[in-house]
């Protein structure tokens, strides 16, 4: 099993996850972050200090979100690993929004 970011991060990237994560499963991309599903340790630090509920294990996905495991994998393997991420300069504006899919920024 792993963990998985979910579309609740868009826009938002926190980064409370990014900062315990003892394996730097995560991976950094303009306004998301993601699991690389080979590195996650599955500790589930990362899910316990998500402000905004973005990170399930794999058994526990909504069903409406599903598609983010494979969305995860896909971008971990593009993205940089995420090191020292801040929030958004307006995610407390967008933490609580839903449907976030048609925010998110797949490149710089």
């Amino acid at each position: 099993m792993t963990f998985v970011v979910t579309e609740s991060c868009i826009a938002c990237r926190y980064g409370d996850c990014v900062s315990v994560c003892p394996q730097n499963a995560f991976h950094e991309g303009p306004n998301f972050v993601v699991i690389n599903p080979r590195a996650c340790a599955n500790c589930g630090l990362c899910e316990m200090v998500c402000p905004v509920n973005a990170i399930f294990a794999v058994a526990d996905l909504p069903q409406d979100q599903r598609d983010c495991r494979e969305l995860n994998a896909q971008l971990a393997a593009q993205w940089p690993v995420a090191v020292n991420t801040r929030p958004l300069d307006d995610a407390d504006a967008h933490a609580f929004d839903k449907a976030k899919r048609d925010r998110l920024i797949l490149q710089a």
